[in-house]
């Protein structure tokens, strides 16, 4: 559990449970203009005062996290904020590399998002800015794995990142991310092994300062292939697990062009 940046572990997760309860049942007033409404809330100085609305709630999502981190790990990431809550998300009891991180007050999101893309480990995270009802979802859908059910079993909802990518149109291409940078095209043709590909069809992303950036986006003979080839979805190269989507040419050459 986080308090005020300080990290202990709660071996049940009750008081981080309880935590999260808290900030439901309060709303908005969680945030709210006194400082002496909350007990985890820290007023920014000013000139960074609300005065007509209560300020944004500062949450915001992570995604490329290792499958072995832990909430030690985000918090060493980042060093010097105030870690409210940390929510790691499952499905189907497994660990999906993204989590939800509160933080202190809002100003804090600004600090965050400026660790976009650096590194934890060998992994470069992504980091969002979100919203309180996607954060209180995520809480309810964990609940729900938990018991193995749906939260509105009734209710239309958004589709998920896995339902998105069952039901994308396939072009016989697809996007790899979360490469090891140390990754070559003889690699990714290993990891294709049950396919036929030939380096050309291989490509693997660069960054501006011409280093690989742990993408890469690869061309199958064709759309059957590459939807068959969807089954190494989260499989490792490495130690890494590796996030393929579907992908189509005029992303890939906008991808490519970048680190030229």
């Amino acid at each position: 559990m986080f308090y005020r940046g300080k990290y202990t572990d709660g071996a049940d997760g009750r008081e981080m449970g309880a935590k999260r309860q808290r900030i439901i049942d309060q709303g908005p007033s969680f945030y709210g203009n006194s400082p002496g409404s909350s007990f985890m809330y820290t007023a920014p100085p000013p000139p960074y005062s609300y005065v007509s609305q209560p300020p944004p709630f500062p949450v915001v999502r992570l995604r490329g996290l290792p499958f072995d981190c832990t909430e030690t790990d985000v918090a060493e990431f980042f060093h010097g904020l105030d870690i409210v809550d940390l929510l790691f998300v499952h499905k189907n009891s497994k660990f999906t590399g993204e989590a939800f991180c509160v933080l202190g007050y809002p100003l804090q999101v600004d600090f965050a998002l400026q660790k976009n893309r650096q590194n934890m480990g060998r992994r470069y995270v992504e980091v969002f800015r979100s919203k309180r009802q996607e954060y209180y979802k995520a809480i309810a859908n964990e609940v729900a794995d938990a018991r193995g059910g749906s939260p509105r079993r009734n209710a239309p909802r958004a589709k998920s990142s896995d339902e998105a990518k069952e039901s994308a149109e396939h072009t016989g291409i697809l996007r790899l991310r979360g490469l090891p940078f140390s990754a070559g095209k003889d690699d990714v043709m290993e990891f294709f092994k049950d396919f036929v590909l030939s380096e050309d069809a291989v490509h693997i992303v660069l960054n501006s300062e011409g280093r690989p950036s742990g993408e890469a986006f690869v061309e199958f003979t064709n759309a059957e292939d590459s939807k068959a080839a969807m089954s190494k979805d989260r499989m490792t190269l490495g130690s890494r697990y590796i996030e393929l989507f579907p992908s189509f040419s005029e992303e890939m050459e906008e991808a490519i062009s970048r680190g030229r």
